[in-house]
């Protein structure tokens, strides 16, 4: 039986019978997907094209946040507390307990995220000039954040705060007037998780396992009786041809390198969350933590969730307005979807729109980063937007959450002070397009190349006001000097009448964050402007409006 006969058959109870093609498993949709005329194929979703309001945003805001925000001890905890002898092992035994005792289901009991005001940070965020807001709405821990039909018990609506989450982000997204986005990590809880089913190797508990391996009969007289942990672990299967310990996890990202291959059960129970989400939220996009499309290539999951949302859109709008994210994409992916760079750029203008996601910190709250004040600071955060905007891409920034929904007082001032900068300079920004070429300057000569699924920031040497980036909106050309001038000019090498790039004699230059119209000189050699006396506020990277 062919999917689409099978959707017919079971449209009117809104169920049907869908042999997978790639698992030759017959098994039961509980989430019809909207139809139209995107396929679940790579061919037929490189119809898709980027909408304009997505193009036009340039910088979003995150919120990565969950239950292993609570510990307050830093990225992937869910996984790390059950690494015998890591520093996220030693801190929950001495906070928590043995996590055969005392496991990631119990620290998610004991989030309550009691100080979360979602309009309040996203009206912070939204101040500091983000077009559009995402929410993570479930990570590799497997806890859906909002009111999840197809995972009904292990969500924030049954545990932990009791609230939808995602409910609340959107709320106060549609609110602001802002684009909202849900990222969505959950595909790889099948092996990331499986750490959670082992046990230590030395001392009094050796040999003792971890809580990864209960069940519902387990729970007789504890506070998760009637649940069963295999709902949130989803470790009830044989473990990888290669374990993936420490950082080989990364390795089967894709689900190569001795991976276990997940079953066609908990693909489809992962495509109707997925679709539950996007039918009760309507998100405007969704964030994929995977390499191409979620459970990709063991299973179309992540090719029909992406159709279904474009497909929906198309009826809605008439056009497709919504926007997926993927990583570590072949160029026919890229068409079909926005690549997304994690903690990375491009080193060039890219043909078609992208993204860099990064943090200010880790991605779940620290508070070592905050302890050891390690954030990046605003000035770091304006040099990679102006960078990735020039050459055609977005930055989605995250702003990492405390356990109890607060963000801390040193992330706040980063905060303001990147709003700071927006409010003096955005006309350079918002609605741009690249130029002939991205930039000049010494810092891109020290890039570091794009690894895995990105990760090259901060390899490269500080920019300099030698180093310029440029954009255009229309007629006016947009050159921004990474760096204040201390000898008071520039030469921008790339604007000289011998350079080729800029035929037209140029009439006016204007510093964008003052309106004040500089002096300039165009030669052969370059256009040399010179700058004021006196410095704007948020200096450390200076927009120049060109008009010829």
């Amino acid at each position: 039986m062919n999917r689409r006969n099978a959707l017919k058959l079971g449209a009117s109870a809104l169920a049907g019978l869908y042999l997978s093609p790639l698992l030759g498993q017959s098994h039961i949709l509980n989430a019809v997907a909207a139809q139209g005329p995107f396929e679940p194929t790579w061919d037929s979703l490189s119809k898709y094209i980027v909408p304009d309001w997505f193009r036009d945003a340039k910088f979003g805001m995150w919120a990565h946040w969950g239950p292993q925000c609570e510990p307050e001890a830093g990225d992937w905890y869910a996984r790390g507390m059950y690494e015998e002898g890591s520093r996220q092992y030693k801190f929950h035994v001495e906070k928590y307990g043995h996590p055969s005792k005392f496991g990631f289901k119990d620290v998610i009991n004991v989030w309550k995220a009691d100080n979360w005001n979602p309009e309040e940070l996203v009206n912070l965020y939204k101040d500091a000039g983000a077009k559009y807001f995402m929410a993570m709405a479930n990570h590799h821990d497997n806890l859906d954040l909002y009111d999840s039909k197809y995972q009904p018990n292990w969500n924030s609506t049954k545990m932990g705060p009791k609230k939808d989450i995602i409910a609340g982000w959107e709320k106060a997204a549609r609110k602001a007037n802002l684009h909202f986005a849900v990222s969505v990590h959950a595909a790889h809880a099948w092996n990331w998780f499986d750490t959670s089913k082992g046990a230590d190797k030395e001392g009094p508990l050796a040999g003792v396992s971890y809580d990864g391996t209960l069940t519902k009969t387990d729970g007789a007289g504890t506070w998760w009786d009637g649940l069963d942990p295999q709902d949130l672990y989803a470790q009830n299967h044989p473990v990888s041809a290669k374990p993936s310990e420490k950082s080989s996890v990364h390795s089967q990202w894709d689900w190569g390198d001795g991976a276990s291959v997940p079953s066609s059960a908990y693909s489809e129970k992962f495509h109707d969350r997925t679709i539950d989400l996007i039918d009760k939220y309507n998100p405007d996009l969704i964030y994929f933590d995977d390499t191409a499309l979620p459970l990709w290539p063991v299973s179309d999951a992540g090719l029909r969730i992406a159709a279904h949302l474009y497909n929906k859109s198309l009826k809605k709008n008439k056009t497709v307005q919504t926007v997926v994210t993927g990583k570590i994409l072949t160029e026919q992916q890229r068409k079909t979807m926005v690549w997304d760079i994690e903690k990375g750029q491009s080193n060039s203008i890219e043909p078609l729109p992208w993204q860099t996601d990064t943090c200010i910190g880790n991605w779940h709250y620290d508070r070592g980063v905050y302890n050891n004040k390690r954030y990046k600071s605003a000035k770091t955060v304006i040099h990679t937007l102006i960078d990735v905007v020039s050459k055609n891409g977005n930055l989605m920034l995250n702003i990492p959450v405390r356990g109890d929904g607060s963000i801390d007082e040193l992330e706040r001032a980063i905060v303001a002070e990147i709003g700071v900068w927006m409010k003096a300079n955005s006309e350079s920004i918002y609605g741009t397009r690249p130029w002939k070429i991205f930039g000049e300057g010494p810092q891109q000569e020290s890039a570091g190349a794009l690894t895995a699924q990105g990760f090259n920031e901060g390899k490269g040497k500080p920019y300099t006001a030698e180093d310029i980036r440029f954009v255009q909106k229309g007629k006016t050309l947009f050159a921004t000097v990474m760096a204040w001038p201390e000898n008071g000019a520039v030469l921008i090498k790339s604007l000289g009448k011998n350079a080729g790039y800029y035929t037209k004699n140029i009439k006016q230059v204007k510093l964008v964050s003052t309106g004040q119209k500089l002096e300039f000189t165009q030669n052969d050699n370059g256009l040399e402007v010179r700058f004021p006396n006196q410095k704007p506020e948020a200096s450390f990277a200076n927009a120049l409006e060109i008009v010829s």
